[in-house]
């Protein structure tokens, strides 16, 4: 296995102290599997898609503007 050197800010790292009994390795490598299987997902996905950048930018402008109307309903 690999080992890899994160860097956390100093208030994490206090918060993380406080709960030694944690593998905090073991944390950090379910989070990176999990990404890694979300990226898996969107690739399959992405690759049948006909959408440019553009077109997705576009979508996402749409949708956060919807989300700001209904907040501030």
């Amino acid at each position: 296995m690999t080992n890899m050197t994160l860097s956390i800010p100093e208030l994490i790292h206090k918060e993380m102290m406080v709960h030694s009994e944690i593998k905090w390795s073991d944390v950090a490598r379910q989070a990176f599997e999990k990404k890694i299987k979300e990226l898996h997902w969107m690739d399959r996905l992405l690759e049948k898609s006909n959408l440019t950048q553009k077109d997705a930018e576009e979508i996402g402008h749409k949708i956060k503007q919807g989300i700001n109307q209904r907040f501030s309903e």
